[in-house]
C-alpha cells in the first residue's frame, strides 16, 4: 500500500521532483509516524520505492529475453520495452535511475543492472555457440562487462532523451536508432570472428546456416 501510494504521488508530480513523505502518507492514508514505522529512515524508504519500479521493469523486460524471431526482433523487442515503459512512466525513470552517475554496490539500481546484464550475458554465450562463432577465453571473459556498457548506455541514452524539453526523436525512432547501435557492435564483433549473420533470418534458418557451415 505504501509503495503503491509512492508510485502515484511520483506519477501526478512533475519529472525529479522532491517528493515529501508527509505527501506519501497522505496517499496512504497514513500518517507519517505510521509509514516509517515500516522504514528506518528515508534513505529506507526511497531504495525500497526504486525497488519496487525496477521490479515492475524487469517483470516486462525478462520475458522478452529469449531466442525467438530474428536477431534484429529479439534486440529491438527488449529495446522497445524498456523505451515504451520510460516514455510512458517519465517520473518513475527518473527516480529509479536518479542515481546512475553513482551506481553503488548493493543499490536496487546496481542490482536491476546486474540482473539484465546476466540474462543478456547468458543469451549472447549460448546465441554465439548456437551460431558456432568461436569464443576464447577473452571473449568470455569480456562479454560481461561489453554487455554491462550496452546496458548502462541504453540507461543514460534514454534518461537524456526522457530529460528534454521537448522529446524527439519520438519513442519508435529512439527504439529503432538504439536497435541499430546494439546491432552494429554485435555484428562488428561476430564479422571479426568470421560469422556474418542475417539479421533479418529467423534465428531457427541462422542456427541451421551455422550448422551446416561447421559440417562442411
Amino acid at each position: 500500500m505504501i509503495l503503491d501510494a509512492a508510485v502515484t504521488v511520483i506519477e501526478r508530480s512533475p519529472v525529479d521532483t522532491h517528493i515529501q513523505v508527509e505527501q506519501i502518507a497522505r496517499q496512504a492514508g497514513l500518517g507519517r509516524a505510521v509509514l516509517y514505522r515500516h522504514f528506518t529512515d528515508r534513505a529506507d524508504l526511497d531504495r525500497a520505492v526504486q525497488t519496487y519500479i525496477l521490479d515492475d521493469l524487469l517483470g516486462r523486460l525478462t520475458p522478452q529475453v529469449v531466442l525467438e524471431g530474428t536477431i534484429g526482433q529479439i534486440i529491438t523487442r527488449l529495446v522497445s520495452t524498456y523505451v515504451e515503459w520510460a516514455d510512458a512512466h517519465p517520473a518513475l525513470h527518473e527516480f529509479a535511475v536518479r542515481d546512475s552517475a553513482q551506481v553503488a554496490d548493493g543499490s536496487p539500481l546496481q542490482g536491476s543492472m546486474t540482473h539484465v546484464t546476466n540474462s543478456l550475458s547468458g543469451l549472447l554465450v549460448v546465441g554465439a555457440e548456437m551460431l558456432a562463432v568461436e569464443l576464447d577465453a577473452d571473449d568470455r571473459a569480456a562479454v560481461e562487462p561489453l554487455v554491462a556498457g550496452l546496458v548502462g548506455l541504453a540507461v543514460t541514452g534514454v534518461r537524456v532523451w526522457l530529460g528534454r524539453a521537448e522529446r524527439q526523436p519520438d519513442a519508435a525512432t529512439l527504439s529503432r536508432l538504439l536497435s541499430d547501435t546494439i546491432w552494429y557492435l554485435i555484428d562488428g564483433h561476430a564479422r571479426a570472428r568470421g560469422a556474418i549473420i542475417d539479421p533479418a533470418a529467423p534465428i531457427e534458418d541462422v542456427i541451421e546456416a551455422a550448422w551446416m557451415g561447421s559440417r562442411a
